[in-house]
């Protein structure tokens, strides 16, 4: 678990106030490898931010994904999380359509942040740089349980990833 500054360009037009409006905020980020494998091996790389809301905080999980047309949908992996660009994967509900975050590296602790309607063009709205150190490792990160404000989720995407974080649940409470 580290530390990051979230610089928000503001100006954008996603219909999203929080992805729309400039501002920057101290969150935190927890970097992971899905399968667990050697560093050496490829794997699946995640990358959660966790943004404090007034009385809570909002997560947001990415994925390496590719940022084109069809790629954004379809998981990859590699030996390094900045090899390759991350997405939400799934789209995001939102007042004016269906939308999905993604980010692209510009070094192993910067990213740039960009949102996309479907298949369309994306647009940068964010930076994003990890600080040094560490913080506390029992952080759970959960964006159903706590979403950013304007982004819900689809009722299929809740289904769809509900035996995942139910089981992830359970097993922090045992």
């Amino acid at each position: 678990m580290r530390s990051a500054t979230l610089t928000r360009y503001g100006g954008g037009s996603s219909g999203v106030p929080w992805l729309d409006e400039a501002g920057q905020d101290q969150v935190l980020v927890r970097r992971s490898r899905a399968a667990g494998l050697p560093p050496w091996l490829p794997d699946v790389h995640g990358l959660a931010l966790g943004v404090p809301l007034p009385g809570a905080r909002g997560d947001l999980l990415l994925a390496s994904t590719g940022l084109g047309r069809l790629t954004r949908f379809t998981l990859t992996a590699a030996r390094r999380a900045e090899q390759r660009p991350m997405t939400t994967l799934l789209p995001y509900r939102t007042a004016s359509g269906p939308l999905l975050v993604g980010a692209r590296s510009d070094g192993p602790d910067r990213h740039r942040l960009g949102w996309a309607r479907g298949t369309g063009p994306w647009t940068e709205w964010a930076d994003l740089v990890i600080h040094e150190g560490s913080g506390d490792a029992d952080v759970v990160f959960d964006p159903v349980l706590q979403p950013l404000p304007g982004l819900a989720h689809y009722t299929w995407v809740n289904r769809l990833r509900a035996p995942a974080y139910r089981a992830s649940r359970s097993r922090r409470e045992s």
